[in-house]
């Protein structure tokens, strides 16, 4: 080959690179591996010692330090026109413009010149309200992460892919307080003028997916589509439930059923076209996961292109989900059709109901009461649930009562008054039925009650996904005012009614009223944003 032969393959190749670097800001790598597939990126990963396999092929990666999301070190720019619309405070830090320049600055000097992995891909099923996201990583198994995560584009959808948000992955990288305004070597930052995302000193990789819902959760509401945590499936006629829950609580089990096909199981949106998926793979917690309890996610988490993140194996790579050596948190991420009965469009129609979940460690909530759309729109607002020792480390012995706003409190750039608006004319406009399910402790809190047999929430949430509890008779309970169903069949009665399966009855209302109060202390933040029939719904003492 003449030597102008050599100066186009060069030109053709700095194009290539300042094409797929678009967005970026990063002018120029030292190997640059764009789209790539599973297989190429499994051989990257182990190639350069990121990761190694498990014996049924799954990668096998560690995270480090950090084995769950940096809560306190998340950022968002100040930047004028956003900021008035900003729920600033613990969840949303502020950041300045100039501090956010000398991060970004710092962290694309640090991608040029190196080897690095890109991604294209999309968030959101619905074309209409579909973000396009660009990756740019140092590791092939965030890469990897990204394409099970995000929705991956068809081969003619990537020609001329302009990215709507960009992501600078740089978990090597190390922030510096000082010179970047932050809290310490590690940073995700935000900035929804510029439409970039800066995630820098952490390598767990649920930083990236949720990022992007925090994206999704700031654009959608202007759209009139409301962003949610939560589960979705479909009936076989076509009746859509969602199911909002916080970690440990079911969400993810409760919605994978062989009756209904799943949408998917944590992120979607719902608006005038119905409810869609704004990811094309799952993240789901494995922890003590078992092939008889959970055996759709087993069998996905043992195969080919998963990533199981902080899950340990043996030296020939069979892992032991049961061990917690390195955290409790042990994810595997792998692509939604990994998952059989799946609805691939990622898009169904309306809700016909909207279950919200519960795992209440101190055993005082039925298992499952109707709500009015008043009392859907106060649990919504107040998004409880209770966290025991094994699920955080840290935890003691006592349940601890936890609130998080809407279900997903940490990923809403937005005021939570928001998200409950939309809500609430969403259940009005289509007539949805509302539930709340516990899935938590009966007979005793935690320590000296059990767990709600899962035989028995199916059983209850088949009831009323299925219309079965529609000319049920209901009465409300003791402690909480909540309408439960006097009969379900298959459940006991002593299930139905919590104070009933107590052996001791004056602890039942000791615990209720303890848990009351924390309710009325947590929807005091709200109380005053909201109208009087949510006011009227709330749990309070007289009740």
């Amino acid at each position: 080959m003449n030597a102008n032969g050599l100066d186009s393959l060069k030109h053709d190749h700095a194009a290539h690179q300042t094409t797929i670097l678009t967005g970026t800001g990063v002018r120029r790598v030292a190997e640059l591996h764009a789209n790539l597939t599973p297989p190429s990126l499994v051989a990257h990963a182990l190639r350069r010692g990121e990761a190694r396999l498990s014996a049924d092929g799954a990668l096998l990666v560690q995270t480090g330090v950090h084995t769950g999301r940096s809560v306190a070190d998340k950022f968002v720019v100040d930047e004028p026109g956003v900021t008035r619309d900003i729920w600033w405070g613990k969840v949303n830090q502020k950041l300045s413009a100039g501090h956010f320049a000398t991060l970004k600055g710092r962290v694309q000097a640090y991608l040029q010149n190196r080897e690095v992995f890109t991604q294209d891909l999309f968030a959101g099923a619905d074309p209409k309200n579909r973000v396009r996201v660009r990756l740019i990583t140092t590791n092939a198994w965030q890469a990897l992460f990204a394409r099970n995560m995000f929705i991956r584009p068809k081969t003619e959808e990537l020609a001329g892919f302009e990215p709507d948000y960009v992501i600078l992955h740089a978990p090597e990288f190390e922030a510096d307080p000082e010179i970047d305004g932050v809290r310490s070597s590690t940073a995700i930052a935000l900035s929804f003028a510029e439409r970039l995302i800066v995630i820098a000193g952490t390598k767990y990789a649920g930083e990236i997916k949720k990022s992007i819902f925090t994206v999704m959760n700031w654009l959608l509401p202007e759209r009139g589509v409301l962003p949610m945590h939560c589960s979705a499936n479909i009936g076989r006629n076509e009746d859509v439930a969602l199911f909002f829950g916080l970690s440990g609580t079911g969400k993810t089990t409760l919605s994978s059923d062989p009756e209904r096909r799943l949408i998917g199981d944590d992120e979607h949106g719902w608006g005038p076209n119905g409810v869609f998926n704004f990811e094309g793979g799952c993240y789901a917690k494995v922890i003590d996961l078992s092939a008889e309890a959970e055996p759709e996610i087993f069998a996905a988490s043992h195969r080919f292109g998963t990533v199981l993140e902080n899950v340990v194996a043996d030296p020939c790579g069979v892992v032991d989900l049961a061990d917690r050596t390195l955290t409790e948190n042990t994810r595997s991420c792998y692509p939604i059709e990994y998952i059989p009965n799946v609805e691939l469009s990622g898009r169904g129609g309306q809700p016909k109901h909207v279950v919200m979940l519960t795992a209440d460690a101190f055993g005082v909530l039925p298992p499952i009461a109707k709500l009015t759309a008043s009392q859907a729109m106060y649990h919504f607002l107040s998004g409880y649930t209770a966290k025991v020792a094994g699920t955080e480390k840290g935890l003691g012995k006592e349940p601890q009562a936890t609130f998080s706003t809407c279900f997903g409190a940490p990923f809403l750039p937005r005021h939570p008054k928001v998200y409950g608006e939309l809500l609430a004319k969403l259940i009005a406009e289509h007539n949805v039925s509302c539930w709340l399910v516990n899935t938590g402790w009966t007979g005793g809190a935690y320590g000296t009650g059990k767990r709600m047999a899962i035989r028995h929430t199916r059983a209850l949430l088949n009831a009323a996904l299925s219309g079965a509890l529609e000319g049920a008779k209901f009465r409300p309970d003791s402690a909480f005012g909540l309408m439960i169903p006097e009969a379900v069949e298959g459940v006991p009665a002593s299930v139905l009614d919590p104070r009933t399966a107590w052996t001791d009855k004056a602890a039942y209302d000791r615990q209720a009223a303890e848990l009351v109060g924390r309710f009325e202390t947590n929807f005091a933040n709200f109380a005053d944003l909201v109208d009087d029939d949510i006011r009227n719904a709330a749990i309070r003492s007289a009740a």
